[in-house]
C-alpha cells in the first residue's frame, strides 16, 4: 500500500480538511477510513487531530486512510461509502478528563434541524447507505476532555490517553 502522506491545507485558510494518508484504491471490504476532528485550537478539542497523525504515522503502509477536519460535513458521506471500516476520533464532555470511551455506529438518519451544517457519525453513515448504496462498519472513539480553552496543545491528561486510542484504531484497523 501507500506510505503516509500530508494531502490538505497548507493554512487555516485553505481547506478545513486535511487528508493525511491513503490511496487511491478506495474498495469497501479492503480499507478502513480514520477521520480525526475538531478544533486544534481549543485545547482538548483538538483531540482528534493529534489522533489522527499518531495513526497515520502507526499505520504507514496498511489500507487505511486518514482524514482531519474542524467538524463532520454533508461531503463526508460520499467518502465513507468507499471504505468497509471507520473510525470516529472526537473529544467529549461528558465523563471524567482522560477516559476513553469507543462504541460502534449504526446508521441513523438525523433528526429535521434548523442547523444542517452539523453532522454526526451516524447521520453521516444514514446518509452514505442512502445516497451512495454503502455504509461501512463504524465505531466512535471519545476522550473525555479536560479543557475546551483557546489552545494549541492537548492538556497532559488527554494527551496521556493518545496513545490508547492509536491502539484500539489499530486493531481495528488489523480485524480487517
Amino acid at each position: 500500500m501507500n506510505q503516509s502522506e500530508v494531502r490538505g491545507p497548507a493554512s487555516e485558510e485553505d481547506s478545513p480538511r486535511e487528508s493525511i494518508s491513503g490511496s487511491q484504491d478506495r474498495v469497501p471490504g479492503r480499507r478502513t477510513l480514520v477521520i480525526g476532528y475538531g478544533n486544534p485550537l481549543r485545547k482538548d478539542d483538538g483531540l482528534g487531530w493529534h489522533a489522527a497523525r499518531l495513526i497515520a504515522a502507526r499505520t504507514a503502509g496498511r489500507a487505511v486512510e486518514v482524514i482531519t477536519c474542524h467538524q463532520l460535513t454533508p461531503e463526508l458521506a460520499e467518502t465513507l461509502s468507499h471504505f468497509s471500516r471507520a473510525v470516529f476520533i472526537d473529544a467529549d464532555a461528558e465523563g471524567q478528563p482522560g477516559e476513553i470511551h469507543q462504541r460502534p455506529v449504526l446508521p441513523e438518519p438525523p433528526a429535521p434541524s434548523a442547523f444542517t451544517h452539523t453532522c454526526t457519525p451516524a447521520g453521516l453513515l444514514a446518509s452514505a447507505q442512502q445516497l451512495y448504496g454503502h455504509a461501512p462498519e463504524a465505531f466512535v472513539v471519545t476522550v473525555t476532555a479536560q479543557s475546551f480553552e483557546f489552545g494549541d496543545g492537548l492538556t497532559p491528561i488527554v494527551a496521556a490517553a493518545l496513545p490508547q486510542v492509536a491502539d484500539y484504531v489499530c486493531k481495528v484497523v488489523d480485524a480487517i
